[in-house]
């Protein structure tokens, strides 16, 4: 899957949270998994060497969620939620990254390589699916509680302009009716 694919499932996946600042520390820990993607910089062979390998792993999961909790408002909610995001990340790139790239998920204590037994290519149907479905459900999130995974790169007020174009399109939600227990 892409970057931005990614960074809008994470999001979701902390959607809920009440804090923006615990919102994005989720959406972000479900994108760091790609952190070894910065192997590039040593070249072709450094990248096809180290990505997936030394943030696609429970070292890589559980330093993310030890670090989104430290910065968190509620530290043990993000902590859970990050190190859900960073395992959806996984799933993902597991099945969707193309032919060839396996998870050594236990690396370094392991360079046992998983690999799925469905592979897709980066940009094959199934991963332009989920990033759609992913986005349809951002944009009804946006239009029910005013936020959308754009909270994660711009500035609050550039949300807040988003929200509102996309309720003046597509309107606001009615409110869910009340249930009574009597």
């Amino acid at each position: 899957m892409h970057l931005a694919s990614h960074l809008i499932v994470s999001w979701l996946v902390g959607h809920h949270l009440p804090e923006r600042r615990d919102r994005v520390l989720v959406a972000y820990a479900g994108v760091a998994p790609d952190l070894d993607g910065l192997s590039l910089v040593g070249g072709v062979d450094a990248y096809g060497q180290w990505h997936h390998v030394l943030t696609h792993g429970i070292t890589g999961a559980t330093l993310v969620m030890i670090c989104a909790a430290s910065l968190a408002k509620e530290p043990r909610r993000v902590a859970w939620l990050a190190f859900l995001a960073f395992h959806v990340h996984l799933l993902c790139d597991f099945f969707g990254s193309g032919h060839g790239w396996g998870l050594t998920y236990w690396f370094p204590f392991s360079r046992h390589v998983y690999m799925a037994p469905i592979q897709w290519d980066l940009n094959a149907w199934p991963n332009v699916a989920v990033t759609g479905v992913a986005l349809a459900l951002s944009g009804w999130l946006a239009l029910r509680y005013g936020r959308t995974v754009a909270e994660t790169v711009v500035p609050r007020r550039w949300d807040a302009v988003i929200v509102e174009t996309l309720r003046n399109r597509f309107g606001r939600p009615q409110p869910l009716p009340q249930v009574t227990t009597e």
